[in-house]
C-alpha cells in the first residue's frame, strides 16, 4: 500500500502543471502567500478528487450538506483515499452539529462503542459489574437512612421502568397493570391513579414506571431496631417484585414536595437508578444498559445532564449581581433589589442573616470585605434562620429557613421557573462558561 499520495500535472485555477508527493499518517501544512495556489492544491484538487469516492457511500441526507465539486484539472493522482474537508468558512451555526455529525460517522462510533465497550467506574475506574438483590437492597437502605438523618424525615416511590423512552398508547399496559393490582404509575415523571382514563400520545416517547411502594421515614424511627428491620424486609420484597417487572432495575425516587406528609401525588423527584446489570459495588455508581444513544450528546441518554449535551452552561456571574455604591437595603444585591423596597419574606430573610454574621446592610456593597461579599454570593450551608413578621393575611407568622446564597437561589429559580419573562430577567446577572461537568465535551 502506497505511503504517499502522488499528484501529477495538477493545473487547477493558477496551479502551474505541478508534480509532488504527500506522506500519509503525518500531519502536512500548505503555507505560502496569498493567491500562490494553496486551496487549489488542498480543496479544489486532492479534497476534490478524493470526496467523491466518500459521498458515495453515505446516504443521501448527507449527500446535501455536501455537494459534489467539480472534476479537477489534474493528470493522475495515486494513493488517495475518501475525503473529508472542514472550511473554516462553514455557515452551519447549530451547535448541535459537528463533523462527525453531518458526515455519520459518529453513528458508526457509537454503534462501535456501545458493541464492544465495558463499562469502567468513573470514580475508583473498576469495570462496573452486575449488583445483586441483596446489594441493591442494602445501597437502597442506606440512602434512605442517609437522607431520613439529614432532613429528619425522608419520603420515597420505589419504582419499576417497565417502558423507557418508547413510543405507543401503552394501554394495554396500563390495563395489566391494574389487572395485577397495582394502584399508581409514574407516567413521563406524573404521578397517574390507574383508575384514571389513561390516554398518551401514540407518536410521541414516554416512560411509564409502575409504583411498587411508598415510603415515609424519619431519623427517628430507624434508630428503632425493630422498625429498621422491617422496613428491610420489605424493601428486599418491593425490590424483587420491581426488578422482575422491570427485567433488572428500580428507580428509588426521593419525593422533594413540601408539605407535612407524603403527598398522594407528589411532582418532584430526585431519582436514583439500581440495576442487576451494571454497578460499581465500591462507590455505589449505577449505569443504565449500554446502547449507542448513551454515547449520542444529542440524545437525552448520552448527554450531560448539567449542559444537555451543547458544552456551555448559564451560569451567574458574581460581579454582575452587586451595585457597589448602594446598600443591601438601598437595593444594593440587583437581582432582589425590588424585595427591599417594602417588607418581604426575602428582604427579612437577607436581614436576618445580616444580623447574625455582623454584616451591616446600610453600609455601600463596595465597603463590605470579600467574606461578607462570598457569603452573600454563596450561603451559609444547613444552618437555619429564624424569620418572623406578619403574612400577607395579617397573621404572624415564624419559619426556619437555611440561606443558600444568591448565587444557587438565582440559578435554582432560572431551573424552575416556566416564565420566559422571570429567565431573561435572571439572565442579566448570567454569562456563557464551559460546562464543568463534561468539561465541554
Amino acid at each position: 500500500m502506497e505511503n504517499v499520495i502522488k499528484v501529477r500535472g495538477a493545473r487547477q485555477h493558477n496551479l502551474k502543471n505541478i508534480d509532488l508527493e504527500i506522506p500519509k499518517n503525518k500531519l502536512v501544512v500548505l503555507t505560502g502567500v496569498s493567491g500562490s495556489g494553496k486551496s487549489s492544491l488542498a480543496f479544489d484538487t486532492i479534497y476534490a478528487e478524493g470526496q467523491r469516492r466518500y459521498v458515495e457511500s453515505l446516504s443521501t441526507y448527507a449527500r446535501q450538506f455536501l455537494g459534489i465539486m467539480e472534476k479537477p484539472d489534474v493528470d493522475a493522482i495515486e494513493g488517495l483515499s475518501p475525503a473529508i474537508s472542514i472550511d473554516q468558512k462553514t455557515t452551519s451555526r447549530n451547535p448541535r452539529s459537528t463533523v462527525g455529525t453531518v458526515t455519520e460517522v459518529y453513528d458508526y462510533m457509537r454503534l462501535l462503542f456501545a458493541r464492544i465497550g465495558h463499562p469502567h467506574c468513573p470514580v475508583c475506574g473498576r469495570e462496573i459489574s452486575h449488583q445483586s438483590l441483596d446489594q441493591i437492597v442494602d445501597s437502597v437502605f442506606s440512602l434512605i437512612s442517609e437522607t431520613s438523618r439529614k432532613n429528619r424525615k425522608a419520603w420515597f416511590l420505589l419504582l419499576s421502568p417497565i417502558v423507557v423512552d418508547r413510543k405507543g398508547e401503552f394501554s394495554n399496559l396500563f390495563d395489566n397493570l391494574k389487572a395485577k393490582g397495582f394502584r399508581q404509575v409514574r407516567v413521563d415523571g406524573y404521578v397517574k391513579d390507574l383508575s384514571e382514563d389513561l390516554v398518551l400520545i401514540k407518536t410521541n416517547k414516554h416512560t411509564i414506571e409502575a409504583v411498587i411502594d411508598r415510603i415515609a421515614a424519619s431519623g427517628s424511627n430507624l434508630k428503632d431496631k425493630i422498625f429498621s428491620e422491617n422496613l428491610k424486609s420489605r424493601l428486599a420484597d418491593s425490590i424483587q417484585q420491581a426488578l422482575n417487572l422491570s427485567d433488572g432495575t428500580v428507580v428509588l425516587a426521593q419525593v422533594l414536595d413540601s408539605g407535612f406528609e407524603l403527598p398522594e401525588f407528589p411532582k418532584k423527584f430526585a431519582n436514583h437508578l439500581f440495576s442487576e446489570k451494571f454497578a460499581c459495588p465500591v462507590d455505589n455508581i449505577q449505569l443504565t444498559e449500554i446502547e449507542p444513544r448513551t454515547f449520542s450528546f444529542n440524545s437525552p441518554h448520552g448527554a450531560c445532564p448539567a449542559c444537555s449535551g451543547l458544552g456551555k452552561i448559564l451560569k451567574v456571574e458574581p460581579a454582575l449581581v452587586f451595585a457597589d455604591e448602594l446598600s443591601i437595603t438601598e437595593g444594593g444585591i440587583l437581582p432582589f433589589s425590588s424585595m427591599f423596597e417594602h417588607d418581604t419574606w426575602i428582604s427579612r430573610l437577607y436581614l436576618e442573616v445580616c444580623k447574625h454574621n455582623g454584616i451591616n446592610p446600610k453600609v455601600p456593597i463596595k465597603e463590605l470585605g470579600k467574606n461578607e461579599r462570598d457569603l452573600l454570593l454563596y450561603g451559609t450551608g444547613d444552618f437555619e434562620y429564624m424569620v418572623e413578621g406578619t403574612n400577607r393575611w395579617g397573621r404572624f407568622t415564624r419559619i426556619y429557613e437555611r440561606f443558600i446564597g444568591i448565587v444557587a437561589d438565582l440559578e435554582r429559580r432560572y431551573q424552575e421557573s416556566t416564565s420566559d419573562y422571570v429567565r431573561q430577567e435572571i439572565e442579566k446577572y448570567m454569562r456563557q462558561r464551559i460546562c464543568a461537568s463534561c468539561g465541554g465535551a
